[in-house]
C-alpha cells in the first residue's frame, strides 16, 4: 500500500504505556522518511512533542478503505515555514493491512448509547470489533434488524484517556446465544480516525486478557 501525501496516521508509542497516542498529516515523502504535520494528542487535541529515536506503531486508512499498520521512528524535524516531524518509512513488505473480515473482536464490556427514532437507549457491549459491536439486551430493542441507527460508544482507555466514537450502524441480527439476548451492529461509513481508535482499543483489551490468562497458569 502506498502512503501518499494528505493521509492521517496514527501513532502509538512502543516505549511507555502512558504515552498519549497521537495523530498527523502526511506531507510529504522521500524515499524511505516520511515529512508529517506537527502531531496533536488524540485526547488533548493540542500539539505535542515527539521525541528522536522513538519507536512507534503506526496506523492509516488506505485509499481501498483497509486499515494499515507499520514501525516507525522519529528520526528528525525540519523547521520551514511550517514544522515538520521526519518519521522512518519501511519497506512495503513491513506494512501489514488488516482486512475488514479480520479485525480482532474482543470480548468486554463498554458503554455504548443506540439511538434510533430521535431516542436514546444505553447498553453494554458483549464484543466490540473496529467493524462493529454486540450489545446486551435486557428487553425487547426498539429496532429492528436491518434498521439503522446512530451508536455513542465510550472507549477508556489503559492511560486513562476516554474517547468517544460516533457512527451509524445496520442491525445486522438479534438473537440468543445461550442465556443472553444479544444484538449485533455493523458500522457504515465511519470514520477513519475513529476506527482506528477502535482498532487500538480492540488490540489493548487483548493484550491485557493475554497477560490476565498468563498470570492464572
Amino acid at each position: 500500500m502506498e502512503i501518499k501525501m494528505g493521509m492521517f496516521i496514527t501513532l502509538e508509542s512502543n516505549s511507555s504505556e502512558t504515552v498519549e497516542s497521537v495523530k498527523c498529516k502526511v506531507v510529504d515523502r522521500q524515499d524511505n522518511v516520511l515529512y508529517v504535520s506537527q502531531p496533536v494528542g488524540m485526547q488533548t487535541n493540542k500539539t505535542c512533542c515527539l521525541r528522536k529515536n522513538t519507536d512507534y506503531r503506526a496506523l492509516f486508512q488506505g485509499e481501498d478503505k483497509v486499515i494499515y499498520t507499520f514501525p516507525t521512528k522519529v528520526i528528525g524535524e525540519k523547521m520551514d515555514q511550517l514544522p515538520t516531524i521526519l518519521l522512518s518509512c519501511p519497506p512495503r513488505k513491513e506494512i501489514k493491512k488488516i482486512e475488514r473480515r479480520r479485525f480482532v473482536r474482543v470480548r468486554t464490556s463498554v458503554d455504548v448509547s443506540v439511538e434510533y427514532n430521535g431516542q436514546f437507549h444505553p447498553y453494554v457491549t458483549k464484543d466490540i470489533s473496529a467493524g462493529g459491536i454486540a450489545v446486551k439486551l435486557q428487553s425487547v430493542p426498539p429496532f429492528a434488524e436491518g434498521n439503522t441507527v446512530t451508536l455513542t460508544i465510550v472507549l477508556p482507555f489503559k492511560n486513562g484517556e476516554i474517547q468517544y466514537i460516533q457512527t451509524d450502524a445496520k442491525v445486522v441480527q438479534i438473537f440468543k446465544n445461550n442465556d443472553e439476548q444479544l444484538a449485533s451492529f455493523q458500522f457504515i461509513n465511519i470514520d477513519e480516525i475513529d476506527q482506528q481508535l477502535i482498532l487500538r482499543f480492540c488490540f489493548e483489551r487483548q493484550v491485557l486478557i493475554m497477560k490476565e490468562m498468563s498470570n492464572l497458569q
